[in-house]
């Protein structure tokens, strides 16, 4: 039977690696799932995977026996801290950071025979372009660029923007600013990033927040904890939660894109392109 339940599905991505992404994601999860919220956290990054790591979890099986008929989605879930559901990738295999369309789709379809009842997925994607990437990002209903204070991070995700809304017409974005001194230095990022945006491009910029640089986020990751799970009360987390709570306000939509499901048809659909082109 189909799920009739709306489903919020965001991607968190960046133009480049390094900027603190899927601590985000983690962190944006963990603090959903603290608001009463039912999360699923994808491991979208298939060949460097890093989720379970963060977490300090050791999955038996991830995404690559998922795609070799081996074992079901729901058989390599993993129930992590206040319960958010981590979907694990393969880290070190090449193969599956080469995924064809349909391999890609062939993942995402098993979403269909999902069992958990969710309110929010939130797929945290490989860094930079390819052509995993650009499929992850079109199919979700929403997009949260991470940037941080560095010239090639701006300049990667305006590129990453500029693919999006260039070649595949996408064009409302939200801007997370990572590991800034204050709120105002992430503002001004944005702005940056904006002007630039503005001026060439035919999309909307969303500020979704500034998450400050924080040691005890660093001492968190060395203790495979989330930040907010271990320092609740540090900048970060307040930070990560306002974040989240921002998120939250989003409206759903009710049309077809409101469902799990359409992700699944949207992947699906791009498999077929592909082996059709």
């Amino acid at each position: 039977m189909k799920k009739v339940n709306p489903v919020r599905v965001i991607a968190v991505t960046s133009g480049k690696g390094g900027v603190g992404k899927t601590n985000l994601s983690v962190n944006l999860g963990m603090a959903m799932c603290e608001m009463g919220k039912r999360v699923a956290l994808l491991d979208a990054d298939m060949g460097l995977a890093n989720v379970d790591v963060l977490l300090g979890m050791y999955p038996q099986f991830n995404l690559s026996h998922v795609l070799s008929g081996e074992k079901t989605l729901d058989e390599i879930i993993l129930h992590g801290p206040s319960g958010l559901l981590v979907i694990p990738a393969s880290s070190g295999l090449q193969r599956m950071s080469d995924l064809s369309n349909i391999e890609q789709a062939a993942i995402v379809h098993a979403f269909s025979e999902i069992n958990h009842d969710l309110d929010v997925m939130i797929v945290d994607t490989a860094a930079g372009i390819s052509p995993s990437v650009v499929n992850f990002a079109r199919a979700c209903q929403e997009i949260i660029i991470v940037v941080c204070d560095e010239p090639t991070s701006l300049t990667d995700a305006y590129a990453f923007i500029k693919l999006l809304n260039r070649d595949y017409g996408l064009n409302r974005f939200h801007v997370l600013t990572n590991m800034v001194q204050t709120v105002q230095q992430g503002q001004l990022l944005f702005q940056k990033l904006t002007r630039v945006t503005d001026r060439y491009l035919d999309v909307s910029l969303d500020f979704v927040g500034a998450i400050p640089f924080d040691e005890y986020l660093r001492k968190a990751v060395q203790k495979q904890n989330p930040v907010i799970a271990s320092y609740p009360r540090s900048k970060a987390s307040l930070a990560i939660k306002a974040a989240a709570q921002q998120i939250n306000r989003w409206p759903i939509k009710n049309q077809a894109g409101g469902y799990l499901e359409f992700f699944v048809e949207r992947m699906i659909q791009y498999g077929t392109q592909e082996h059709v082109a």
